[in-house]
């Protein structure tokens, strides 16, 4: 790992190179980064609570995302490399080649988010919620794997299909493995108006998956709540004898001025075999998000969403997220969980974010080992991040 750690520092401090001939394309590199650094206050939850358990909100400070990587650009070629420090472990993020085949047109292939759902189009560390709604996170929407990706982006059109194999396939060799997982995603958006402060879009991402747990016998599909200095489990299934699953998800985004609504319905269906019934889940949310200072939201047409605004703008999110893990027909009780929260973003510049956030959740329903039946928290948490 102290190898990745060199290569990226010396590729930073590269000049770009000259080029032969005056039209020629040049290679340019430059530095990337983030920090992250959490504080939180957790008020109630922990009444039931006994030694062995479940697990207890603790307040205090965090630093759970810091990163370190590398742009480069040659011509039609761009790639990425960020390596991840958090809670003592190192690891790779974000590590691909693309391709722009056109003005339109584009080829991604490495280790990355592929696109699937409006929550695609921001990293993890620039949700607008501070964090990504519970169903994004139940539902394994946006996970880093190891995918090749066609996008298109022209006009009212937005379209990206992907092929994939489990994220897994990043740490281990396939003979460890014994076999691994694939699938296959898409991502469809129209936008009949597009333009910076008024924006109307659609769209639909369709998934199909083969089972990674339990020697690729069954699907794990969990979530915390929405929190990362204290990590508890919100929502958890675990759905054995599965065969395939399959996953959907309706967007909507519109723009008016200053204001801003995102929405996304989510629904799987794990097709099972030796005669057990089919698992269903579903969950929503939705977002409100308004710029009490700033002069109005913009669009990006890469990722087909909303673009970060403007330094100097203060925001203002109201979100609610509705997540039912439990199917009382296939017999697996993973809980259905509700969240109601209000996030400040204030933009310092370019670079700096801060943000605070107020969030109360609740979760009912549970029947998993070492976990109560339900739980509920009131959250107050702040942070201020740096990314370049």
């Amino acid at each position: 790992m102290k190898s990745i750690f060199i290569v990226i520092a010396a590729a930073a401090l590269c000049v770009p190179a000259a080029a032969a001939e005056d039209n020629a394309p040049k290679f340019s590199v430059k530095p990337t980064g983030r920090i992250l650094m959490d504080g939180a206050v957790y008020m109630g939850g922990n009444s039931d609570i006994t030694d062995d358990e479940d697990t207890k909100f603790v307040d205090g400070v965090a630093i759970p995302d810091l990163r370190i990587g590398a742009k480069a650009s040659y011509g039609k070629w761009k790639a990425k490399v960020d390596v991840g420090f958090a809670y003592g472990k190192v690891g790779l993020k974000d590590t691909y080649v693309e391709y722009d085949i056109n003005e339109s047109n584009l080829l991604r292939g490495g280790y990355f988010v592929p696109q699937w759902g409006l929550n695609s189009e921001t990293s993890s560390s620039m949700k607008p919620e501070y964090e990504e709604p519970t169903s994004n996170e139940f539902f394994y929407a946006n996970p880093r794997l190891l995918a090749l990706m066609w996008e298109f982006d022209k006009g009212p059109f937005f379209a990206a299909t992907s092929v994939f194999a489990e994220a897994a396939a990043m740490t281990n060799n396939a003979t460890a493995m014994g076999k691994q997982a694939w699938g296959v995603q898409t991502r469809l958006v129209w936008r009949p108006r597009f333009v910076d402060g008024d924006v109307i879009q659609i769209g639909a991402s369709f998934n199909y998956s083969t089972p990674t747990a339990d020697d690729h016998d069954a699907f794990t599909y969990s979530a915390n709540f929405p929190t990362r200095v204290s990590k508890v489990t919100d929502v958890s299934a675990t759905i054995d004898h599965a065969r395939g699953l399959f996953k959907m998800t309706p967007e909507l985004l519109l723009i008016k001025g200053r204001l801003a609504l995102e929405a996304q319905y989510y629904y799987m269906n794990v097709a099972r075999k030796d005669g057990y019934r089919n698992y269903k889940a579903h969950g929503a949310y939705g977002m409100f998000r308004s710029l009490l200072i700033g002069k109005g939201y913009t669009y990006t047409h890469a990722d087909a969403g909303v673009a970060t605004p403007a330094k100097g703008s203060l925001e203002l999110v109201l979100g609610y997220n509705y997540t039912k893990a439990s199917d009382a027909k296939a017999g697996i009780f993973g809980g259905i969980t509700q969240d109601v929260n209000c996030t400040f973003n204030y933009y310092i510049n370019s670079w700096m974010i801060a943000r605070l956030r107020y969030s109360y959740t609740t979760v009912r329903d549970r029947e998993i080992e070492n976990l109560l039946p339900k739980r509920h928290v009131n959250l107050l948490e702040a942070r201020l991040q740096i990314i370049f």
